[in-house]
């Protein structure tokens, strides 16, 4: 096998991959169908493996290429975190910072500060991942991350922030129509938004709020955005975090029986503190996140 591959190589074999078909893949690479299918060919060749049945809808991947994808993920990350890195050297902050945090965090808590820092550092550049996946920072899948769990890992920097208090709210509009739950037994009279299929945060959280439990939900989704969404709409009760649920109006039920609070941290590679944009970009989610918990 060649030791020298092309990184192209498996930049277009992970493209097609993920869109499954050349003409996908060149769209979105930017290159023509016919450099596509050489560079898939001088990949096979070179690794001496098959790795996609052609068929007419497009390509099937073999095993062989299910097996190289995490492996060619993780080059695909590594590269675009060289990039970064290096639009980001020099002494003023200018370059690409990766940011990622949770859906709500992401869509709702985050955009006012990175409109900040925009205008107060036109030069940085910012990629926002809202995901409820825990985006790998060690793998250089971002630069920074807002967690709402203490990392664990020696080689990241880790400001704490403070909790975030969750809990259960509604809109005024619909206790005005449904009337308010003033004990726990009520709420089974109302409609109660919450999850489709549990994560594991939620079966740990469930241990601490016991009866909300999927069967109780008469609206389930498991995008917190749109169960936030639903919320906002008077569609029911549903869960909330504090802040957000003052800054929209929302009506908080039974505090004394269903209150969480999330440890919440910023975090970086230690490899990015000499980085100025990231440096920057690290200290204003820090300011912007302390405000926001202090506004609860």
């Amino acid at each position: 096998m060649d030791n020298t591959i092309d990184w192209q190589l498996y930049r277009s074999f992970l493209a097609v991959l993920r869109e499954g078909s050349l003409s996908a893949a060149a769209r979105t690479l930017g290159q023509t169908q016919p450099t596509l299918g050489r560079h898939i060919d001088a990949l096979e060749a070179a690794l001496g493996i098959s790795l996609f049945t052609r068929f007419p809808g497009g390509l099937l991947p073999t095993n062989a290429a299910q097996t190289l994808r995490p492996h060619a993920e993780a080059m695909a990350s590594h590269a675009a975190a060289l990039e970064r890195m290096a639009s980001c050297q020099g002494h003023d902050p200018s370059g690409v910072v990766r940011i990622t945090a949770s859906e709500v965090v992401g869509a709702e808590v985050l955009p006012p500060m990175l409109a900040a820092l925009r205008r107060s550092h036109p030069g940085i550049t910012i990629e926002l991942v809202p995901s409820n996946r825990a985006q790998d920072l060690l793998q250089r899948e971002a630069d920074i991350a807002v967690r709402m769990t203490r990392p664990r890992q020696a080689q990241l920097i880790a400001r704490p922030i403070g909790d975030i208090e969750i809990g259960l709210f509604a809109a005024p509009a619909y206790l005005a129509e449904r009337g308010e739950p003033f004990e726990v037994e009520d709420l089974g009279r109302h409609s109660l938004i919450g999850f489709d299929q549990p994560s594991a945060f939620q079966r740990e959280a469930a241990k601490w709020m016991p009866g909300l439990d999927r069967e109780r939900f008469a609206l389930r989704s498991d995008s917190d955005l749109a169960q936030l969404a639903l919320l906002r709409a008077g569609a029911g009760i549903g869960f909330c975090q504090l802040p957000l649920a003052r800054r929209d109006g929302l009506r908080r039920i039974l505090p004394d029986r269903y209150a969480l609070r999330l440890d919440t941290w910023i975090t970086m590679h230690e490899d990015l503190r000499h980085s100025p944009a990231c440096k920057t970009a690290f200290d204003a989610l820090v300011a912007g996140m302390l405000d926001y918990i202090e506004r609860a």
